[in-house]
């Protein structure tokens, strides 16, 4: 055989044996990649204020962002409510983000971001809980809000409500682009 056939045959061999490049096959999870239930969208930073308003935060408080991204929502509690905020956020990158924004903004002793599936996160802690995350998302987490939240803490949520449990305010916020609405709930007594 002549050397250019052999090069030939033995990278044809070669990658018909499975020297190629590895995939994953459909039922082999990628474990590189977090699962992401909800692409981040961030609140815009005028409805971020409008959801803290409309939960009455102040300094006694313990605001949770379910999804935080770069954090804006924590963030904003601390520096301009006085309260303790906590991220919560599956994407390793976003959550250098957030840690990055709360050392530009001074905050940092009064936030925490943690890099966690928001469906196992301990969240007892808040007195506050904000989402953006999506119709689908907020009814399967419902049932946690209900039964990890103490009575009495309030829950706000961007434009996706929880479904049959009727907010008991909403508002909306008129931006250029759209409006936007905001659902206020509080967690009942059992």
């Amino acid at each position: 055989m002549k050397p250019a056939h052999w090069m030939i045959a033995a990278l044809v061999i070669a990658l018909a044996t499975g020297c190629a490049a590895p995939t994953l096959s459909p039922d082999v999870p990628d474990r590189t990649a977090p699962k992401i239930d909800v692409i981040w969208v961030p609140s815009d930073l005028i409805v971020a204020r409008r959801m803290l308003e409309l939960a009455k935060v102040g300094p006694n408080d313990v605001v949770y962002d379910l999804g935080s991204g770069d954090g804006r929502i924590p963030i904003m509690a601390a520096k301009e409510f006085g309260a303790r905020g906590v991220g919560v956020e599956i994407d390793p990158a976003l959550i250098r983000k957030s840690r990055a924004n709360a050392v530009t903004a001074g905050v940092t002793d009064r936030v925490t971001f943690v890099e966690q599936d928001l469906f196992t996160a301990d969240i007892g802690d808040a007195t506050v809980v904000a989402i953006y995350l999506g119709q689908d998302v907020n009814l399967r987490l419902r049932p946690r809000l209900l039964d990890d939240l103490r009575p009495g803490t309030r829950i706000v949520s961007h434009d996706y409500d929880l479904g049959d449990w009727s907010p008991e305010r909403t508002v909306t916020v008129d931006l250029e682009s759209r409006d936007h609405r905001v659902f206020l709930w509080h967690v009942p007594a059992r």
